[in-house]
């Protein structure tokens, strides 16, 4: 769904990237309180794998395809406003190296995207959470309906954006119909994905799962035909000394694998957003890239005459970035917060 530039006219454009950037400037005072020593390195890998999974476009209807928005899985995994950061950095990174959504458009597709998905997701997942039995299974069946709204009403905002500001003349209802129509199929997709991912962390380590602090019952045993609550267990070693090594080597193989192998049986028929637009015209007004000239440009290695080669080093190449700009953002905030809390917390002795 990445809106490309000439979608959407000038003014619109900006007064997006300003809701955009003020979006932004929130989460980042937000994710302070999400970021912890386990978590940090998590969003920075949450990131990379959202990256490469885009990259893995899905059949949805005869000539469409789909992928992966993230909102949803990223607010899940570490927390809607380091979701929101997940999300933009993999926009801005996809928008600069490989062209892939306008830059003039980048507010929009921040807002579209990141913004909307991850709060409706989010939203609707602790409203789910609340009233489900308070299980794993809970938080996995309560990320697939989240996962699946959150698709559909980002094409919903893309529709009321194009209403404001689109730039050809095209009745929204029609717009309306098909956005919303071919979304609610990838949709079923995102939740899918979604779903398997969450579901795959909660059962190697629970913890690490920002939605499903605090939502596992306590243990019960049967005793003569009745329920009873299990002895508290003594922990063997707190839960913030254990090791995230493994997730994060784990997660690091499966981004590069899925974004520099896998890729390259991914579906090649335009995504949703751009079937849409070329069934109804919306892309007559489209503008060239400003990163049309990229080395990395249409995710492939220039002068890599090999497609399986160029598409697969382009794919580890975004994997990289993605991760050393998502978490030098993340340890940034995580340092802050650890600065913050030293400052306002004095020593014996000492006065402040």
């Amino acid at each position: 769904m990445h809106v490309p530039d000439g979608f959407i006219n000038a003014p619109v454009s900006a007064a997006a990237g300003v809701v955009a950037a003020g979006a932004v400037a929130v989460s980042l005072r937000g994710a302070r309180r999400e970021l912890d020593e386990r978590t940090a390195p998590l969003a920075g890998l949450v990131a990379a794998f959202i990256f490469a999974v885009q990259m893995l476009n899905f059949p949805v209807a005869a000539g469409t395809s789909g992928h992966l928005l993230g909102g949803a899985l990223a607010a899940i995994l570490v927390g809607p406003y380091t979701g929101v950061l997940c999300i933009s950095v993999v926009l801005l990174m996809q928008g600069v190296l490989f062209a892939d959504g306008g830059l003039t458009a980048l507010g929009v597709n921040v807002l579209d995207m990141g913004i909307t998905t991850t709060v409706v997701a989010y939203a609707l997942f602790r409203g789910l959470v609340g009233v489900l039995p308070r299980t794993r299974r809970s938080v996995t069946v309560a990320s697939f309906v989240a996962a699946l709204v959150s698709v559909p009403a980002a094409a919903g905002v893309f529709t009321l954006i194009y209403w404001i500001g689109g730039t050809t003349d095209i009745p929204i209802g029609k717009v309306f119909t098909a956005m919303v129509g071919v979304h609610v199929l990838i949709g079923i997709g995102e939740a899918v994905i979604t779903a398997l991912t969450v579901g795959a962390v909660i059962a190697v380590r629970p913890d690490l799962v920002h939605g499903a602090r605090g939502l596992t019952a306590p243990l019960k045993l049967r005793v003569e035909g009745e329920l009873v609550d299990a002895p508290a267990r003594q922990p063997v070693a707190p839960v913030a000394a254990r090791s995230t090594r493994g997730v994060l080597v784990t997660g690091l193989i499966t981004a590069v694998v899925l974004a520099g192998f896998v890729s390259f049986y991914a579906s090649a028929s335009p995504d949703g957003l751009e079937k849409v637009a070329a069934d109804q015209g919306i892309d007559r007004k489209t503008e060239e890239h400003a990163a049309k000239d990229s080395p990395l440009a249409d995710y492939g290695v220039k002068d890599i005459e090999n497609t399986r080669v160029s598409g697969g080093l382009a794919g580890v190449i975004g994997v990289g970035a993605t991760i050393v700009v998502g978490s030098g953002v993340f340890y940034a905030l995580r340092r802050r917060r650890a600065t913050e809390a030293t400052v306002a917390t004095p020593r014996t002795g000492e006065t402040v």
